[in-house]
C-alpha cells in the first residue's frame, strides 16, 4: 500500500521535535526500505542501547498506525494479484523491515490474513535488508526452495535483499521512479503497477 507518504512525513515530524537536522530531499533514500533501528542509529547515534530504541520506535509507530489507519487501501492491482495466485494455490509470505506491529496492523487493515501463510517482521531477523535474512526465512517458512521464489519490492535496499537471497525480483515503481528503478537496481522485471502483472509473466522470470 502507499504508507511511504505517512512514513517520511512520521520521521521528518519525528526527528524536527527531537531537534536533528535531515535534508528533505535525502529522507526517501535514508529511511524507506529500512529498519527503525538502522535509521535511529544514523540520525540519533550508534551509542543508542536497545532499551532507547524500542522506547523511540513503539512511540514513532503508534503515531503512525492512528495517522494511517484511515488512509490504508492496497496499491492498484495488487488485490486481484494476490486473489489470482491464492487461488493457483501459491504459497504467499510477507517480509517487512517494519517491526511485528506494523506488520499485522497493514495486513489486517487490507484483509489480507488469509492469503499470507507467514508474516517475517524486522523484529524477527538479525540482520536488516540489504541483507537477504528476511527472505531466506520467508522462503524456509513456506518449505520453497530461495531459487523458486519472487518477491516484490519498491526499495533499493529490499531490491538488492531479495536478489542476494537468491530469489526472482519485481521492483514496483511506487516509490522511486520506473526509469530510476531500470537504470540502478537489480531487479528482474519493472513495472509501475501490481496491475500490469500476473500469474503468467511471474512464471515467464524462469526461462
Amino acid at each position: 500500500m502507499d504508507s511511504n507518504p505517512f512514513h517520511l512525513q512520521k520521521m521528518a515530524d519525528f526527528l524536527a521535535e527531537h531537534h536533528i537536522a535531515f535534508h528533505p530531499d535525502e529522507l526517501p533514500k535514508l529511511v524507506l526500505g529500512q529498519r527503525n533501528d538502522t535509521i535511529f542509529r544514523r540520525f540519533f547515534g550508534p551509542e543508542l542501547t536497545e532499551a532507547e530504541m524500542l522506547r523511540l520506535s513503539e512511540e514513532l509507530e503508534e503515531r503512525f498506525r492512528r495517522r494511517f489507519r484511515p488512509h490504508a487501501k492496497p496499491l492498484p492491482g495488487l488485490s486481484d494479484l494476490v486473489d489470482q495466485l491464492d487461488r493457483a494455490g501459491i504459497p504467499m509470505a510477507v517480509a517487512s523491515s517494519a517491526m511485528e506491529k506494523n506488520v499485522r496492523f497493514v495486513v489486517g487493515a487490507l484483509g489480507f490474513g488469509r492469503y499470507f501463510r507467514h508474516l517475517v517482521s524486522g523484529d524477527e531477523v538479525a540482520c536488516p535488508k540489504p541483507d537477504p535474512e528476511i527472505y531466506l526465512k520467508a522462503a524456509e517458512k513456506l518449505g520453497v526452495e530461495p531459487a523458486a521464489c519472487v518477491g516484490f519490492e519498491d526499495s533499493f535496499p529490499g531490491i538488492s535483499a531479495v536478489k542476494s537471497a537468491g530469489m526472482k525480483c519485481v521492483a514496483i515503481a511506487s516509490t522511486f521512479s520506473f526509469e530510476e528503478l531500470m537504470e540502478k537496481s537489480r531487479a528482474d522485471c519493472v513495472v509501475r503497477t501490481f496491475a500490469e502483472l500476473n500469474l503468467a509473466k511471474l512464471r515467464a522470470l524462469w526461462p
